[in-house]
């Protein structure tokens, strides 16, 4: 139980911190570093390599992150 909540108090995590960044190299390395996290942690609750999962996790937030342009993040405007 205690891994289900580390899972949803990740995801929420990486949700309020989904737009940080205003270039495109910040918006990749927070992706990267928000990714890793989520990775690691899901590899973690699955019994899985934590290591492989926050590489994947981490190639996954920076491409993602690298992708996003400020007028997809900011829903202010």
């Amino acid at each position: 139980m205690q891994t289900v909540k580390l899972g949803l108090f990740t995801a929420a995590l990486v949700i309020g911190l989904a737009g940080c960044g205003t270039g495109t190299g910040e918006r990749a390395a927070s992706g990267g570093g928000i990714g890793a996290a989520v990775g690691a942690g899901a590899a973690a609750a699955t019994g899985g390599s934590i290591g492989k999962g926050a590489v994947i996790g981490g190639g996954v937030g920076a491409a993602t992150g690298a992708a996003t342009d400020e007028e997809d993040i900011n829903l202010g405007d």
